[in-house]
């Protein structure tokens, strides 16, 4: 797509500046080139295309099912479609744990069949050499940390991560080694709020919450949830901005019922 060289294309130092000024950072996932365009025209600052793909897209119960290929689709899909956010692609499971050499090839594959600026990474000091590696060769990284559902098997359940002294002494230490380690940002997912907070405060880099409370820099949810398409899942921290569930069927409903009744088309409706 042509681009308009009037719109400025968010960037990591954008995002770094809106943090230093304490300007909110808004974030929304996408998976197709019609949802970015208008998702990118209503003013979002980033747009994630999450491996929630595989569960909102794909019907999977999980993430980990979708594949690298699936996601330099999704993203590439997503990049055609806008002109000011940020697009960031979350890597897949399996694709970067391995080795910093296998993680790099996977960056570079999503970064040029893709054509995404950033991407996101799940985990923390157990893969920060993987991480070093990526953006050695220039490439911006987001770490994301709490709940991390491509390890939802060792977790159990999606329930709040990081409850307990241990583990939210983990979670800073993680949080300060992939800042150390160059990441632009952090996504912190269904943490204690005052946790997030915490971790908010001891970086210098942005901070990005779902379900983590008010106090972290941005805020990102699935696009699919927020929207109410998905009617019957509404966790605690999710806030339907739209009932687009029962509009698109209702919607449905009346055209199936006009084309029985011939009452679609109409004689102003054909050639």
């Amino acid at each position: 797509m042509s681009v308009n060289k009037e719109i400025k294309r968010v960037s990591t130092a954008m995002l770094q500046a809106m943090k230093d000024r304490k300007e909110k950072i808004s974030m929304l996932t996408s998976y197709d080139y019609s949802m970015a365009k208008m998702v990118d025209s209503a003013g979002v600052d980033v747009i994630l295309i999450g491996d929630s793909a595989a569960n909102v897209f794909a019907g999977y119960e999980t993430t980990l099912p979708i594949t690298l290929d699936n996601m330099i689709y999704h993203a590439a899909a997503v990049t055609r479609g806008t002109e000011r956010a940020m697009v960031l692609a979350d890597l897949p499971f399996g694709s970067y744990q391995g080795s910093a050499n296998e993680a790099y090839n996977a960056a570079v594959r999503m970064m040029k069949e893709s054509g995404a600026h950033a991407l996101k990474l799940e985990g923390g000091l157990e893969i920060i050499e993987n991480i070093r590696k990526i953006i050695s060769g220039g490439i911006p990284v987001c770490g994301h940390l709490g709940l991390t559902p491509q390890s939802i098997n060792k977790f159990g359940n999606f329930g709040v991560r990081a409850k307990e002294e241990q583990e939210a002494a983990k979670l800073i230490e993680d949080a300060l080694a992939l800042q150390e380690a160059g990441c632009f940002a952090i996504v912190l997912e269904k943490i204690p709020a005052a946790l997030a907070k915490t971790v908010t405060e001891k970086l210098a880099i942005p901070t990005i919450g779902i379900g983590a409370g008010a106090d972290c820099d941005g805020q990102v949810l699935v696009i699919n949830d927020m929207l109410g398409m998905n009617a019957d899942f509404k966790p605690k921290f999710m806030r339907h901005f739209a009932n687009l569930h029962e509009q698109i069927t209702t919607a449905v409903s009346n055209y199936v019922a006009e084309v029985k009744a011939v009452q679609y088309p109409n004689s102003e409706e054909q050639y």
